[in-house]
């Protein structure tokens, strides 16, 4: 080959490269741009004030609004009743979020120049910021107690996925009275069918508050999961039974809806959900047959559960009755992380 010819491969290599490289910055400019702007055919969301306790007294769904636009990411309410109708963005941004009692817990990116960093931001009824504190981690799980004192919160620090075993997490309790932060439960006293428990692979996360001293969580040590119940003033947590993980407590405190792995699942989404009745112990599953990854929230009437599933712009909000019959609906387009406040 001459060395003109090779001095023509390489610039018509180069002019490739080139080539490419300007077509991906333009692709990214406008995705960013379409991040930008309203979703067409999506949902209407505008700019208002947006409140834990809806000074009306009607009954709210909070959530983090997925909608492209200039509001994507932000904590938005719609009526409990018409879920599909306009939202009201309240320009708090949150990847995960939840309310109760008139506070909120909202787990935050904050974008650095070389990496993000993340924060538990803890929110008054009108979206303000009481404290905050730093992360360790991504976060996954968030709850706050009926009457809005007690926060709890999970993040992974090291994995990204609940399906696989290769994760660590670090679940946190605060006192928003005291201000007094329980760091990490695995600093708990653990009584594993009755003995205590130490484990170099304890983790634990999706608290869900019976009280403001009592909660249920999920317990993972020797390859099992298991649901514990705790205790925030003694240090304690028991285990009650296996394969239950993100629990989630019912509004009567009598039942818990959460997700159960099942054999002959795909190893990326073996789960599907469970009511355990706490009297009887008799598990339910539920209509939902898809596998769902995430802490289901109940709907104030105890009749139905709420969870997300991916969607087009990210999650959308799902629906199914918590006795087992029915079938599930969709109830929000590009949602997530739902609460019903006021």
């Amino acid at each position: 080959m001459t060395t003109r010819n090779r001095v023509l491969i390489l610039l018509t290599a180069l002019a490739v490269l080139a080539a490419v490289a300007t077509a991906s910055v333009l692709h990214a400019a406008d995705r960013a741009a379409r991040k930008d702007r309203p979703q067409a055919g999506g949902p209407a969301v505008a700019a208002g004030t947006v409140a834990l306790t809806p000074a009306s007294g009607e009954r709210k769904l909070a959530f983090r609004n997925m909608a492209w636009g200039p509001h994507r990411d932000e904590l938005a309410t719609v009526p409990a009743t018409t879920p599909g109708g306009k939202r009201t963005a309240s320009g708090v941004k949150c990847l995960r979020f939840y309310a109760a009692g008139g506070t909120g817990i909202c787990l935050q990116a904050v974008r650095g120049a070389v990496q993000d960093t993340y924060r538990a931001v803890v929110l008054d009824a009108g979206l303000h910021e009481l404290r905050h504190y730093a992360l360790a981690g991504i976060p996954t799980r968030a709850r706050v107690s009926p009457d809005g004192r007690m926060v709890a919160w999970t993040v992974f620090v090291s994995g990204d996925s609940y399906a696989g075993t290769n994760f660590s997490t670090r679940t946190s309790i605060l006192d928003t009275r005291t201000w007094r932060l329980q760091p990490n439960l695995e600093s708990f006293h653990i009584l594993k069918q009755g003995r205590t428990h130490h484990a170099s692979d304890t983790n634990f996360w999706g608290v869900t508050f019976a009280d403001d001293t009592h909660f249920y969580a999920t317990l993972a040590t020797g390859g099992s999961t298991h649901l514990v119940r705790g205790d925030t003033v003694t240090h304690t947590v028991r285990t009650l039974r296996t394969n239950v993980e993100c629990p989630s407590l019912s509004p009567a405190g009598d039942r818990l809806v959460f997700k159960k792995r099942v054999q002959g699942r795909s190893p990326d989404a073996p789960w599907r959900l469970y009511v355990l009745d706490l009297r009887t112990m008799r598990e339910t599953p539920l209509a939902e047959t898809r596998s769902v990854d995430d802490q289901v929230v109940w709907q104030a009437d105890g009749r139905t559960v709420v969870y997300a599933l991916p969607g087009d712009y990210g999650a959308d909000l799902w629906t199914v009755p918590a006795d087992g019959t029915g079938h599930a609906r969709r109830l929000m387009t590009a949602a997530l992380a739902p609460a019903y406040v006021g």
